[in-house]
Formats: C-alpha cells, structure tokens, sequence
C-alpha cells in the first residue's frame, strides 16, 4: 500500500535542498519566511553567527492593530515592510531570501515586495 506523503513533508525537502545552497553571512543576512494556516512570521539571520538579528511576524502589535485578518496577502506584505524597515535600523540593506519550500506566490510574493518597498535588496 502506498503511503501518502504530507504537502509539509515535501515543503520541508524542497527548504532543505535550498538551504545546502544558501547561508545568511553578516555582510548578507538570509531572510527567512514561514507561512502558517493564520499567520506569516519573517527572520534576518546570521548564519555564521547562528544569530537572528531582526523578525517581524503578524502576533505584532505594530501590525496586530492595522489588519483585521492576518492570514491575507495585506497582513504579509505589512509584515515584510517591518521587518524592512527593522533591518534598514540594524544596519542591513543587502539580504538572501529564503523563501521556506513556499511557491514564490501570494503571501510570500507579498512578503517579499513589502520588505523591497522599505528598502531591502535582493
């Protein structure tokens, strides 16, 4: 009998296969995504020094306040556009995006357009 593998369990290679390929360094920190059912959470992280230096994710009271939902396209992109903004604070401008084993698509395209739209590059 054939077993069927989760959607989570693929998504879970398809990041692991991405990760052998990319790391966070101090001068380009990686900018990680991880998508919930409800919520969008985003980490800059130094893997060198195994440290996050910024995150911003919709459990936010900056962004709890401004959205109704936070599991939309609206919510990610305020989240992208917080953590864009923290990071220009931190001192990093030039960041690697992981997007997590996600299909570059919906939240996290909005994600991603929001933290380009504060100032990150990459």
């Amino acid at each position: 009998m054939l077993k069927k593998v989760s959607k989570n369990t693929n998504r879970q290679g398809r990041h692991q296969r991405v990760r052998n390929k990319i790391t966070g360094t101090s001068q380009r920190p990686r900018l990680n995504v991880y998508r919930s059912l409800n919520h969008i959470y985003a980490q800059v992280i130094d893997d060198v020094a195994g440290i996050t230096l910024v995150a911003a994710s919709t459990l936010d009271e900056a962004i709890k306040s401004q959205v109704e939902a936070s599991g939309n396209q609206d919510a990610a992109k305020l989240v992208g556009e917080l953590v864009g903004k923290r990071a220009l604070e931190k001192g990093v401008s030039t960041v690697t995006f992981d997007r997590g084993g996600y299909i570059y698509h919906g939240r996290v395209k909005a994600l991603a357009d929001g933290a380009r739209e504060a100032g990150l590059k990459f």
